[in-house]
């Protein structure tokens, strides 16, 4: 029955896994497995996964939602969102045993899980998509060039900023040691943003081959962060090139899209692209 939720438990390597099945339309042939980042569990900030997933389940797409190894109800020591391999593998495993019309899953994933599903993706034959949500890119390097630029290039062009600073508002003290940290981790690198994550993100969806959609909120550093990453990356540029490359840009979301009509969006865009795999 379409929109009918039920608990799945699965192992990984010896641990147990806990999930959420939401099940689609009768014969539905396209799922989606939703990778949770870490900290977080399966329900998500203000409970966003379960409200995705109930989502495309009512547009007739069955969702997977889990919990990976040593968050939320599964078993098992976390493993961290660069070797996750595993842990997703669980998850389409289950999907497909619980669905078994299914001829093509998609991966859908927020912040250090988009940067997760980068690297499986290429290797199981059985995803044909991946959403990737405002991906995970940080290091020290390209968190300051961020802070730098949208974060004290903001403040200096803002009257309320100095405002506060001339009438106490503002810790000056505090607000020059941020800064002096933010200029030093800038200079461990030269000024120059490390590429070697955001390199190898971009070199696993090469491989992978398949479609992607790519979205990115409006007001969230981490979204600047990748957006500045990729664009000193060569890999990222002629990702964004390709035809099987598609950008959602929501300009008044935050980063886990806690607005109502910033999740409703998503959940749309989502529900369309996955249909049409």
């Amino acid at each position: 029955m379409s929109g009918a939720e039920e608990a799945l438990a699965f192992p990984c390597r010896g641990d147990t896994l806990v999930g959420v099945l939401h099940r689609g339309a009768a014969g539905a042939t396209r799922g989606v497995v939703i990778v949770v980042g870490g900290p977080q569990y399966r329900g998500g900030s203000h409970r966003q996964f379960v409200q995705l997933a109930r989502a495309l389940a009512a547009d007739g797409v069955p969702v997977l939602r889990f919990d990976a190894r040593g968050m939320g109800d599964s078993g098992g020591s976390h493993p961290g969102f660069e070797a996750l391999d595993d842990d997703i593998r669980a998850a389409v495993d289950a999907l497909a045993g619980a669905e078994p019309g299914l001829e093509r899953i998609a991966l859908w994933g927020l912040c250090d899980a988009a940067s997760a599903i980068c690297w499986y993706a290429p290797t199981d034959a059985r995803i044909a998509g991946a959403v990737l949500l405002n991906p995970w890119v940080r290091t020290e390097s390209t968190y300051a060039q961020t802070q730098l630029r949208h974060y004290y290039g903001g403040k200096l062009g803002d009257p309320a900023f100095w405002k506060r600073l001339f009438t106490g508002g503002v810790d000056f003290a505090d607000a020059a040691a941020s800064l002096r940290r933010t200029l030093r981790n800038l200079a461990k690198r030269g000024g120059k943003a490390e590429t070697s994550l955001p390199e190898r993100m971009a070199q696993g969806i090469d491989a992978f081959g398949g479609p992607v959609l790519l979205v990115v909120s409006g007001e969230d550093l981490t979204a600047r962060e990748f957006d500045g990453a990729a664009a000193a990356s060569v890999g990222w540029q002629r990702l964004f090139a390709s035809p099987r490359f598609t950008r959602f840009d929501l300009p008044q979301a935050d980063h886990t899209f806690s607005r109502r009509g910033s999740a409703d969006a998503v959940a749309r865009r989502t529900s369309d692209w996955v249909r049409r795999l």
